[in-house]
């Protein structure tokens, strides 16, 4: 563990002006706040801070950073407050440590949005001060470092993969390429430990064999490019496990295959001696083909920037050269931290400066949940990329695999979301055409056009895939919005009430919900009814027939809800077919059930409405067949959903016969929601009654039991 005084002499050798008070001050916090906390490996928890500070002190950070580094896990894991925090190191350190600290103490409903929560909170922070994710990386470098001690194999591989799918992804994007690199092959080794012992085998045997061919090759290259008045130092390394298994599985090739399982770095004084140690490699030795790469003029999105290339070098040997300048190795080895300094008015270290970065914000924006924002970003941190340009020359750097909506959604989000078509080098291509590198691509777009659901199948980038949901979303939405504004204004005028604006505001308290809008998108998925509305608007609201009597309604409404929700109803819709982001009704007519033949009618401001095959209303769309759709039942969705089923009842003009009709159907699982009164004579009452039911089979069974009953004279399936 490192001692109190190593740690300020570390940070001092490289920042003389470092604020020694403050990492003794937060030394002393933390180890006096964890107390006698101890680590899975037993060693005291207190070590875990220290070594995660000592990390970064290879990266050349801050103070301030290096005392959030001492100070992250105190809120988390002790009884120290952010306050505290505050009181004792002031507002900055107090805004890192908030950031760095996880969500562990908000209750979530699974592992997964867990995870997703605190990555939509990572992201909102980082974007603030990048220096949030430094210790953050350092954090889970040291966690994996000592992941072998967690006993529980199912939380040791989690914590693999999260670290695979997200954290070495991150340390990758600022440019901290030996933690990703680390991160990936503690991570591998946990994932897939056979393979990993495979390939360092293999990696084992390669070194007795040719234990002295590196230091061979370093020297012939040295004296290459010295005989040519270039003065260059040259140094082998050798790729990770993780790496090499990685291209194996890409190209589909055995380990003997590989051409860069060693990689050479060439290292210079200035671009200018790039471009001539490049060509004095490929006028000594013979190129491989398809290996050369310029990250100079087109430099990754970290930053990162190399001349790449292979040949067969010295001793027939085939080797990767890497090479670049002085302040390019900085960049490579110290990423984002290359860039700072630690005096007045030095960069600025918000993460917004990043590109990357600001798609995942857009993504944050746009995506509906944080499990989404999870998804979705996974996919904006693809490492394989694509190098394309805009007309104007502007470099755009995509996902391998990204299409021209990609392009456009990259280029900016009104682009994508009006694009119809795209020229590729010159020549209109579809939509759905993958990009290669070096590919200059013009997006034309219209106004009149938005995002198209079908573009979700193909893109490939989490900010496109974010705005296209969203468009949906909203879509539907709107879709559902003017139905509930539709049933509403029905509601009420049947019941010779006026719908205002007002009304409909006093009464969301009482319905639990925010907004109007959020109202009439309410009753327009069928969450709420018309008639629960209007009562809510107007408590002494009764149901009056033609005549002006009261209607009698035996059983509440509420309790089918209830009863609904009791039976695990999802309250989704249990159509198959429908277009994506329609809103969608059941028709009044027929009064469609599960087990019912079915079609849709599109129908402007109104969605699809939903029919039985032989319904009459349907003669009246004879010659539009290009408003029809064709449906079917989701059974699996639909079991525990309930129906409207309306039946024609005429029943005895006796005492009790409405009793034992609404018995009747309760014995038989049917809930009444709703009774008119149709004809009325001195023997007999004919009604239209309104049975909530599971399918087809329900109702027929229901009509079934009311025709044994001797107060009903007819019972037949109202069709209209």
């Amino acid at each position: 563990m490192i001692r109190q005084f190593e740690l300020v002499e570390r940070v001092k050798a490289y920042d003389p002006n470092a604020d020694e008070v403050g990492i003794n001050g937060a030394y002393v916090f933390a180890m006096k706040a964890h107390g006698s906390q101890k680590r899975a490996s037993g060693d005291p928890y207190f070590s875990h801070p220290i070594e995660v500070a000592g990390i970064l002190t290879s990266y050349r950070v801050d103070s301030a950073t290096i005392e959030t580094a001492l100070l992250h896990d105190t809120i988390e894991d002790t009884v120290a407050t952010l306050e505290d925090i505050r009181a004792h190191f002031g507002n900055e350190v107090a805004q890192l440590v908030d950031g760095v600290t996880k969500l562990t103490r908000i209750e979530f409903q699974s592992d997964r949005a867990k995870q997703a929560e605190n990555f939509r909170k990572l992201v909102l922070a980082m974007s603030e001060d990048i220096r949030v994710l430094l210790v953050k990386l350092a954090d889970r470098l040291h966690n994996m470092r000592t992941l072998h001690y967690i006993k529980s194999d199912e939380k040791r591989r989690r914590i693999a993969m999260e670290t695979m799918d997200i954290y070495a992804p991150l340390a990758e994007r600022i440019g901290m390429q030996e933690i990703k690199t680390e991160l990936e092959d503690l991570a591998f080794a946990e994932i897939n430990p056979e393979a990993r012992r495979a390939v360092v085998k293999r990696l084992d045997t390669l070194r007795e064999q040719g234990g002295e061919l590196v230091p061979k090759i370093i020297g012939e290259l040295t004296e290459t490019l010295s005989e040519n008045g270039i003065e260059a130092e040259v140094n082998g390394r050798e790729k990770s496990p993780y790496s090499i298994w990685r291209k194996m599985q890409k190209h589909d090739v055995g380990f003997e295959q590989l051409s860069d399982i060693m990689a050479f770095r060439i290292t210079v004084n200035s671009i200018e001696d790039c471009y001539k140690a490049l060509g004095v490699a490929h006028n000594a030795y013979r190129v491989v083909p398809g290996r050369f790469k310029d990250y100079i003029s087109m430099p990754k999105p970290n930053g990162y920037q190399s001349l790449h290339t292979g040949v067969f070098g010295p001793h027939q040997q085939r080797i990767e050269l890497q090479i670049r300048t002085r302040v390019m190795h900085d960049v490579a080895e110290l990423g984002v931290a290359a860039h700072w300094n630690y005096k007045q008015g030095g960069p600025a270290k918000d993460g917004t400066q990043y590109r990357w970065l600001r798609e995942l914000l857009d993504i944050l924006e746009h995506a509906s949940d944080p499990e989404e924002v999870l998804e979705h970003s996974k996919m904006e941190m693809f490492q394989d990329q694509v190098f394309c340009f805009t007309p104007r020359g502007d470099l755009i750097n995509l996902p391998r695999g990204a299409t021209t909506v990609d392009f456009a959604y990259a280029v900016h989000s009104e682009v994508g979301d009006h694009c119809v078509g795209a020229k590729i080098n010159g020549k209109m291509m579809p939509l759905r055409t993958e990009l290669r590198n070096g590919d200059q691509v013009e997006i034309v777009t219209s106004k009149a056009q938005t995002p198209n659901p079908t573009w979700e199948r193909f893109v490939v980038t989490g900010k496109a895939r974010a705005r296209i949901r969203r468009f949906v979303r909203l879509q539907e939405r709107e879709e559902y919005e003017k139905l509930g504004r539709s049933i509403l204004q029905r509601s009420f005028k049947e019941a010779d009430y006026e719908l205002t604006e007002k009304g409909l505001n006093a009464a969301l308290k009482k319905l639990t919900l925010a907004t109007v809008d959020d109202l009439y998108v309410a009753v327009g998925m069928g969450n709420q009814s018309g008639r629960e509305v209007l009562e809510a608007v107007y408590p002494r609201a009764k149901r009056k027939n033609k005549d002006g009597d009261d209607i009698v309604v035996p059983l509440a409404e509420a309790r089918s809800r209830k009863r609904g929700k009791d039976k695990g109803e999802g309250g989704g819709v249990p159509i198959q077919g429908l277009i994506p982001g329609m809103a969608m009704h059941f028709a009044g007519c027929c009064h469609p059930l599960p087990g019912d033949r079915i079609v849709g009618i599109v129908t402007t401001g109104r969605g699809v409405t939903v029919h039985t095959i032989d319904c009459d209303t349907l003669e009246g769309y004879g010659d539009e067949p290009e408003r029809w759709l064709d449906l079917a039942w989701d059974r699996g969705e639909a079991q525990h959903d309930l129906h409207v089923g309306r039946v024609h009842v005429t029943v005895a003009n006796a005492p009790g016969s409405l009793g034992d009709l609404s018995t009747m159907i309760a014995k038989n699982d049917g809930n009444i929601s709703n009774l008119k009164i149709i004809n009325r004579s001195t023997d007999f009452f004919d009604m239209l009654i309104d049975v909530e039911v599971r399918d087809v089979k329900h109702l027929t069974d229901i009509i079934a039991a009311l025709r044994a009953s001797p107060a009903v004279n007819s019972v037949e399936r109202a069709k209209g």
